[in-house]
């Protein structure tokens, strides 16, 4: 059912963030905790939802002695004397899934995921080397990659294993359709692809509540990348039909609490800009290859033109492979490995 025409009086809710560390009430028997990250990206916003006999978190943090402390302090101080009955992770990013597995032993609890992301997370910390490790030099380097910025970007070895904690053996299963109930609220389960493969987002319906984890953020479009597992896959389809879905299933005037930046109305006009912004990004790209360059690599500095570090350049260069991927499936673009198995890139 599309409900983009349905609205309904809500709650006013708060907007007003935290400082790192501490809690605040997102709305009545929803706590939101914003942790510190080790990146430009410098936090994340955790939910923790009253399930009535004690509580529900939803992701948990990188794995890193800070976070420890700032959840030993939540645990020994604002959320002491009920238990933690569920720990929900979104997705397997450091950010969301990083210290889970740490929380879980501490508390007792399992893990409640979807299928993919939790067979995501264990295969990223159990491989022997990340999608920034040295073998996957040739995936930068058929993109036009140049050698000092390949070692910037695999030199840092595999972060994903230094900023998680293994996931337990067992988990629940979640996935789109199911419904969480917490302390009297219906939680929808809707899942996401692009920005990873099966994210969880919930919905409570009756009260306006929308966690759309990084799907869809106020301030920033979510990072839409390709890697070298599947460096042919067309991650901006798959994220820009999620953003059509969401549109479609979740009405426009919900509270829209991301995991990054602060809540905001006015989902779907958001979610129009997000679409329009791919395509200006596609069309900026196809500009930047008419000038002349002809490698992923080579249109990134259009993309973005600010000077990255290592980390940062890793993802902007999926990103941009993101957007060539999507046009050559379009047809927009049109590829050929050159001679020395660089692809080389035109307008179609």
């Amino acid at each position: 059912m599309n409900t983009s025409s349905a609205v309904h009086a809500r709650p006013a809710y708060s907007h007003a963030a935290p400082e790192p560390g501490t809690l605040s009430e997102l709305a009545p028997g929803i706590l939101w905790l914003r942790l510190a990250l080790p990146f430009a990206l410098n936090h994340v916003n955790i939910h923790i939802i009253d399930d009535g006999s004690g509580w529900t978190v939803v992701d948990s943090g990188v794995a890193d002695d800070r976070t420890r402390q700032v959840w030993d302090a939540m645990l020994a101080g604002p959320l002491a004397g009920r238990r933690v009955n569920r720990l929900v992770v979104t997705h397997f990013h450091p950010d969301h899934v990083g210290l889970a597995g740490w929380l879980c032993d501490k508390l007792g609890v399992g893990v409640t995921m979807s299928q993919t992301e939790y067979l995501q997370s264990r295969l990223s910390r159990g491989r022997s080397g990340g999608v920034d490790s040295n073998a996957h030099r040739p995936f930068y380097a058929r993109h036009g990659l140049s050698d000092d910025n390949i070692h910037a970007v695999t030199v840092r070895g595999d972060s994903y294993q230094r900023l998680t904690v293994d996931l337990p053996l067992e988990y629940t299963r979640i996935r789109a359709g199911d419904v969480l109930n917490l302390g009297g609220r219906r939680f929808e389960v809707l899942t996401g692809a692009g920005h990873a493969l099966e994210q969880v987002m919930l919905l409570c319906r009756e009260e306006g509540i929308f966690l759309p984890t990084d799907q869809v953020i106020g301030h920033i479009s979510p990072n839409v990348g390709v890697h070298a597992m599947e460096p042919d896959a067309d991650a901006l389809a798959d994220f820009l039909a999620s953003l059509r879905d969401i549109r479609a299933q979740v009405p426009a005037d919900v509270l829209v609490a991301p995991t990054h930046g602060r809540p905001f109305h006015g989902l779907h006009a958001r979610i129009d800009t997000l679409i329009a912004h791919h395509r200006e990004r596609c069309d900026l790209l196809a500009q930047a290859i008419a000038a002349g360059a002809d490698t992923t690599a080579g249109i990134m500095p259009t993309l973005f033109n600010r000077k990255l570090d290592a980390h940062q350049m890793g993802f902007a260069f999926g990103e941009a492979l993101a957007h060539v991927n999507h046009m050559l499936a379009l047809g927009e673009l049109r590829g050929e490995t050159d001679a020395s198995g660089v692809l080389r890139l035109r307008l179609a």
